[in-house]
Parts: C-alpha cells; sequence; structure tokens
C-alpha cells in the first residue's frame, strides 16, 4: 500500500478536529500518517489532539509556542511529509471513504501525474450538505480523466479549480517545487496548484473526495466591496511568480501567460459589474482599471461593453430597467 501523510493544520478548529482525524484514519487501502499542526489556538485542541494522538500511533500533535500563521503552519507540514503521498487537509474539513485510495489508485497507474483533485461536498457550520463542486462538470465526465500541465491551467484560468481537501499531491513532487509563498495569504493554493501542473500531469477524480466545511465569514456568501481589489491583485501576483519560478517550458510560454492575464482581466470586469450592481461605483471604477492594466485586451470584450453600458446609464436607471426586465420576464 502507499503511504498517504496527511497533515491537519488546526487553529481554534477543536470541535472538528476529531471527525477530520477519525476521516483520514478510517481510510481504507492505504497507509497513512497523520501530523496534527496546532497554531497555538486558544481553545481546547491541545487536549483533542493530545488525546487522538494518545488513541493512535499513526497520529502526531505537535503544538506552536507562538501563533506562526497559515502558510508557515502548511510549510511545516511539506517538511514533515516522507510517504508516497501528501494531503493538506484543514481541521474543520474531512475526507469521505475511499477518497484517498482513489488518488492512491490513479496516482500509482499514471507515474506521470503529480497531484490528483476530485468533487467535494459543502456542508454548513452545523453539518448539514448543502450543495457540490464538480470542478469539471461531474456528470459528463469520466470517472478519471488525467489532463496535461497546460491543459489544466487553461481550465483553472484566474480562479482556484480545486477544492483544496480534495488535492492529493506526490511527495517527491512537492518537495522539489517548493512550499507555498508567504506574500501570497490567500492565493497560496491557487498558485501552488498551477505550480505542481508546470512540472506534471494532473489527475481528476469524478467522485466526491471530501467535505468542505463554509462559513458565515466566507467571502463567497457576500459582496466584500474594498477587499476585492486586493484580492485581484494578489491572483496577479501569483501568475507573476508562477512565471518567475515554474518549469523553464512554463516560463517560455507567452500564449499561456497572455491567456491568463486575459482570464483574470474577464474575472476583474465580472467583479467590477457585481461592485456596481451593489452602488459601490468607486470600487467599480477601481476594478475596471485593474482590467485594462492587467490585458488591454479586455476593452475589447463583451463584460467590458455590458459594464460600460451600466455605467453609461447610472447604477439607479440600471437597477430599475433590471428590475422591469426581469418582471417582464416573469
Amino acid at each position: 500500500m502507499q503511504r498517504v501523510d496527511v497533515v491537519i493544520p488546526c487553529y481554534n478548529y477543536a470541535h472538528f478536529l476529531q471527525e477530520c482525524v477519525e476521516s483520514v484514519l478510517s481510510q481504507a487501502g492505504v497507509d497513512v500518517r497523520v501530523l496534527i499542526l496546532d497554531d497555538c489556538s486558544p481553545d481546547n485542541t491541545p487536549e483533542v489532539g493530545m488525546a487522538l494522538a494518545s488513541r493512535d500511533k499513526r497520529v502526531t500533535y505537535r503544538r506552536h509556542a507562538v501563533n506562526k500563521r497559515h502558510i508557515a503552519t502548511y510549510n511545516e507540514g511539506i517538511d514533515w511529509a516522507g510517504g508516497d503521498l501528501f494531503l493538506l487537509l484543514s481541521a474543520d474539513d474531512y475526507l469521505l471513504p475511499g477518497a484517498l485510495a482513489r488518488a492512491s489508485e490513479l496516482m500509482s497507474n499514471q507515474p506521470h501525474v503529480g497531484f490528483t483533485f476530485g468533487n467535494a461536498l459543502i456542508a454548513e457550520p452545523d453539518g448539514i450538505i448543502t450543495k457540490r463542486v464538480d470542478p469539471l462538470g461531474g456528470n459528463n465526465m469520466p470517472t478519471v480523466q488525467v489532463m496535461s500541465g497546460p491543459q489544466f491551467m487553461r481550465l483553472s484560468g484566474a480562479n482556484n479549480l480545486v477544492p483544496t481537501p480534495t488535492a492529493v499531491v506526490r511527495t517527491a513532487l512537492q518537495k522539489q517545487v517548493g512550499g507555498y509563498h508567504k506574500e501570497l495569504p490567500h492565493t497560496g493554493d491557487m498558485e501552488m496548484w498551477l505550480r505542481l501542473a508546470s512540472h506534471a500531469e494532473v489527475g481528476y477524480i469524478n467522485d466526491d473526495q471530501a467535505v468542505y466545511r463554509r462559513h458565515a465569514s466566507n467571502m463567497s456568501l457576500q459582496y466584500y466591496g474594498q477587499s476585492i481589489l486586493p484580492d485581484l491583485r494578489q491572483r496577479k501576483q501569483a501568475f507573476d511568480i508562477l512565471f518567475r519560478q515554474g518549469a523553464d517550458s512554463l516560463r517560455k510560454d507567452e500564449k499561456l501567460r497572455r491567456f491568463l492575464a486575459r482570464d483574470l482581466g474577464k474575472e476583474a470586469l465580472r467583479l467590477a459589474g457585481m461592485a456596481f450592481n451593489n452602488f459601490d461605483v468607486t470600487t467599480a471604477v477601481a476594478i475596471q482599471r485593474f482590467a485594462l492594466e492587467v490585458s488591454p485586451e479586455v476593452r475589447n470584450s463583451l463584460p467590458w461593453i455590458k459594464l460600460v453600458c451600466k455605467q453609461t446609464i447610472g447604477p439607479k436607471y440600471w437597477y430599475a430597467l433590471n428590475s422591469l426586465g426581469r418582471r417582464v420576464a416573469g
């Protein structure tokens, strides 16, 4: 059996930790080790973590004397890993039965695959499953798919395609490409998947691999105004780092660089439209300027034209026109 080393960073999630760890220990068909990294949690994580470690020799518990934040914690986990495969699993998420065996089988059969990912279920804080995330459209996809690195990058574009708790990485490749960048606290995952894909093929498992727990503070659940532009700038920074430090073949791929810049520009225009719809005209204009800075080509795109039309009409009249259109359509 392949050994899968699972690192579980935990900060203030003692109430979720046992479910997370047990979801790993119950995985069949693989040899697992678990490292719980407690980033100086103020709750009862030490009691829960030490109890889990005392009950099963496959579990190790470590506590930081001071809070090191998530990037440093992730990289400590990468340094610890020594098995065939590696997974970073947040303490508030958990694996579904068979997830690691499916990933292990795919990577055993496909030695050029550097990491795999799959579908995820979304759970509310009370544990109720409300949604399924199918990164590649689930229903019409084969059970297993292998794609080239550039193909994966084009599918991802300016967004994070990978549900993080489903991402199982070949440990040797993870060590080769290095850890997460401290300059990217919010887009580190996206950059990591792209960096790994610049060195290897990527596997997709069309099955539910893990449960991602959604919290009320998640930015995806709300309009988050002044955070939009910093988030977009960090995505641009992720691309800049990727093309400086990725595989040699990636650094020379100007066509892919332009594609990703254009996709980021279009995503920026979509978010500018969201800001406009929330009557945040100043933020919408700032994001629009960013889109043009990233990719001047977006000036000829449909999202640009639509946004300019909205701005010409004005937020008040656009809202009234939109409401009328919805009533007529209804």
